[in-house]
């Protein structure tokens, strides 16, 4: 008889993961946990030389990075499908390149710009598909996230994260993964720079425990008693001819000491990376100790490992 985390997880496997919102609290949870266990050693898994193919058409360190690392300390193997050196990058349809990776590989991980294609992906695939970075959401960055702010401050219901920066697809996905787990999230962004309505309204439905789901443009306030304070680059992949006006219109949202210093005691600081010191985030608060960016880079390692195992049905 399956039972722990494993009797959670096992309804994931076989199951897409391309939103935050795909799983339940429950089930959120569980792969928090199966992570944790994973990072500590208390937990071994081998899924038997399965194989993960890697579809990115966006730029990446620590997710393509993670992702092979992952697969290979669960005995299985990657295989990079870049576009740029396979069909897809020649106008291959993409409902026949999803139809053939699936006959090849256990797990598709797509990194891509419209949420759109990853569906599309989903659909015409017929074996697991996970979201590795969309402009919509990050989901497997949420997941680390959350485990990071575990590891320091225990129980993640009714704590609270307070987001400074870009209403972007990571702050989606810390809004829904967030609302799911109970923790409350506020994020802060100067006008015209918040999160999608639409995405901010599913949070707040999504809601455990009690947890609020707020935007604000007062950083301060969304800092003030708050156990971690996230920021992120003001212009993503795709918005660099941006920079010029993003950071005119990010000034003042800056992480730096004395937002820090609003905020509760013992207090962590996150960032998805990569960051620019100076401008979202002083390099003071980036190489303080209330730092945990290098933990919650490591950790996108032990999440996607558990996401993994579950979608693979290796538990």
């Amino acid at each position: 008889m399956v039972t722990g985390v494993a009797a959670v997880l096992t309804a994931l496997s076989g199951r897409d993961y391309l939103s935050s919102a795909d799983c339940s609290a429950g089930e959120t949870h569980g792969l928090i946990d199966l992570a944790h266990q994973l990072k500590s050693g208390d937990r071994r898994i081998d899924l038997g030389n399965r194989v993960l193919g890697l579809i990115f058409s966006k730029a990446s360190t620590r997710t393509r990075v993670s992702f092979q690392v992952a697969m290979a300390r669960l005995g299985g193997q990657t295989v990079d499908l870049h576009p740029s050196v396979t069909q897809l990058g020649r106008g291959e349809p993409l409902q026949d390149t999803a139809r053939v990776l699936s006959r090849y590989c256990d797990v598709l991980a797509v990194r891509t710009f419209a949420q759109q294609e990853i569906v599309d992906y989903a659909h015409w695939a017929t074996v697991p598909v996970l979201n590795a970075l969309t402009d919509l959401e990050h989901p497997c960055q949420a997941l680390a996230d959350f485990l990071t702010m575990q590891e320091s401050h225990g129980d993640l219901a009714g704590q609270t994260l307070a987001y400074i920066g870009d209403g972007n697809n990571v702050a989606h996905s810390l809004m829904l993964c967030g609302a799911v787990l109970g923790v409350n999230v506020r994020i802060a962004c100067p006008e015209g720079f918040e999160p999608l309505p639409g995405v901010l309204e599913q949070a707040r439905s999504l809601a455990q425990q009690g947890a609020q789901i707020e935007v604000m443009a007062d950083s301060a306030q969304a800092v003030r008693g708050a156990q971690a304070v996230y920021t992120d680059v003001w212009a993503s992949m795709g918005q660099e001819q941006e920079q010029a006006e993003r950071e005119q219109a990010f000034a003042g949202f800056c992480v730096d000491q004395a937002l820090m210093d609003q905020a509760a005691k013992g207090a962590i600081v996150l960032h998805c990376l990569p960051a620019h010191r100076g401008e979202e985030i002083s390099a003071e608060v980036m190489e303080s100790a209330a730092s945990r960016i290098f933990d919650q880079a490591e950790n996108r390692l032990h999440v996607q490992q558990a996401l993994l195992a579950s979608v693979m049905g290796g538990l």
